[in-house]
């Protein structure tokens, strides 16, 4: 573990295409660069991983510390990743036939990942529902079938099956967003849609996965931030032409729509608009007797 990381040289590391970062120190390999491929010993044992970024701001990371990487990866180790990687598909056809045999359902088994050496074969598979599987029957058949590999299976989410299965996004992009660039899956909430202004239709706001739109986070501090500023629907306020109450509000464009007393709907921008409550509040103080203390002064500041 290295400690002093101001005096290192780190990396960041992915060891899937659009997966997370992780970063290591490779203060030991000279002329190491962005595209290199290296080995690093990891929880799950050594993995192959490509370098994606050199870090030049490391402030935030003096109190993790970072791993240092092994070495550069060989040639011979590349070729011998791409060849498991080509044995994949055939593993996961083959759990998913002995999954069908054992009659577990309820399970999808999404990839099968072999380590870049084929020492650990890793099955990803998701649950419908929030029931527990017993895979113990079919880890034993597969270890069966793989005896060179230790044999893992690993549960995860629905967002991430659609990142591994791709396809086009629901908005009509030629691919999603989680296969795409994102790397990490942020929590999102109906909340989010709601300041948005956006149709809680579930057909409009829910993705592929069956769980609610990515995308529906991307805007969302810059709507909330500008609803601050904006009164909600329903107030009166004041406008240039008349008193109305807020039937729609536009936060992108710092505006709200203001039914007048007349029925008439008229957009107005945020400097055009007073609030009702604090004006006429502002008027009957204006209007009320001033109160005069026994020394002559008055209490209003007025005179």
């Amino acid at each position: 573990m290295t400690n002093n990381v101001a005096n290192t040289k780190i990396v960041a590391i992915r060891f899937q295409p659009i997966g997370k970062v992780y970063h290591f120190d490779a203060s030991h390999v000279e002329d190491i660069k962005v595209g290199d491929y290296v080995l690093v010993s990891t929880s799950r044992g050594k993995e192959l991983g490509k370098v994606v970024s050199l870090l030049t701001n490391r402030s935030d990371m003096e109190e993790e510390g970072v791993k240092a990487i092994e070495r550069l990866a060989t040639a011979q180790e590349m070729v011998m990743r791409r060849l498991w990687q080509e044995r994949e598909l055939e593993a996961l056809i083959n759990c998913r036939e002995e999954a069908a045999k054992l009659g577990l359902r309820g399970v999808k088994f999404a990839k099968a990942e072999f380590s870049y050496d084929g020492s650990r074969l890793t099955f990803l598979y998701n649950v419908e529902g929030d029931e527990s599987v017993d895979l113990k029957e079919l880890r034993k058949q597969m270890r069966k079938a793989h005896r060179k590999s230790r044999i893992e299976m690993r549960q995860v989410g629905p967002r991430d099956v659609a990142k591994l299965y791709r396809g086009m996004g629901a908005c009509g992009m030629e691919e999603r967003c989680c296969s795409k660039f994102l790397s990490e899956f942020s929590p999102v909430s109906i909340r989010m849609a709601k300041a948005q202004g956006v149709s809680l239709n579930p057909q409009e706001i829910t993705g592929l996965c069956g769980r609610l739109r990515c995308c529906l986070l991307y805007e969302y501090e810059e709507y909330v931030e500008a609803r601050k500023h904006l009164p909600k629907r329903n107030k009166r306020v004041v406008t240039p032409r008349g008193e109305g109450k807020v039937v729609d509000v536009l936060p992108l464009k710092d505006a709200v729509i203001v039914q007048l007393d007349d029925e008439r709907k008229i957009e107005f921008s945020r400097d055009e608009i007073e609030p009702y409550d604090e004006l006429h509040a502002l008027k009957d103080k204006a209007n009320q007797p001033c109160e005069i203390h026994p020394n002559g002064e008055c209490t209003c500041g007025r005179r």
